[in-house]
């Protein structure tokens, strides 16, 4: 985990636009364990931007396309499964094998689940006389809570990715380091 002091906007690392930062607080041991960049509004309107640009191609995609990414999203994430449960022990004060079975694991099922439920989905069908078509809405806003970080995480981004749609995510302040380890993936 590098990009503490940085945010993934446009498939690259940038500087934040402000100089505000945080300590990132280990609740077992009271120690800070990291410094991350707070974001502002200059930031916010970047990412969005970018995820409303990336959203006209992307959107466009087939569901082998769909189901192509987020197979490269899980193979990224399974070797990382140790970072993973390093930062959540980190961040969390969770101890490491929880965090690694309950949490690491956990976002590598979720992202399984949605290619699953993707292979099967019915985004066009007939129902009586009506053509019923489902289609991807729009760049969709996450905010991640503290508990159960890459978890929620991975809850939220695996199903936007298999609709079509793209993001903006905002991990918790709290714990926010297992979310940089997955954007790194």
């Amino acid at each position: 985990m590098k990009n503490t002091g940085q945010f993934y906007i446009d498939g690259s690392w940038v500087s934040p636009v402000g100089a505000d930062t945080l300590d990132v607080i280990n609740p077992a041991t009271e120690e800070s364990v990291a410094t991350i960049a707070m974001g502002g509004p200059a930031d916010v309107d970047a990412a969005v931007a970018a995820a409303k640009a990336a959203f006209a191609t992307y959107s466009l995609t087939t569901v082998d396309e769909r189901l192509d990414l987020l197979d490269k999203v899980r193979s990224a994430l399974r070797p990382r499964l140790e970072e993973f449960a390093e930062a959540i022990t980190l961040e969390m004060g969770a101890p490491r094998g929880l965090a690694r079975a309950m949490q690491a694991e956990m976002g590598i099922y979720h992202v399984t689940t949605a290619m699953e439920v993707l292979s099967t989905y019915e985004f066009e069908y007939v129902k009586d006389t009506a053509l019923i078509v489902r289609e991807p809405l729009g760049v969709v806003g996450m905010i991640t809570p503290w508990n159960w970080p890459i978890n929620q995480l991975a809850c939220k981004v695996a199903p936007a990715l298999a609709a079509g749609c793209t993001m903006v995510v905002k991990p918790s302040e709290v714990s926010p380091l297992s979310a940089i380890v997955f954007a790194e993936a």
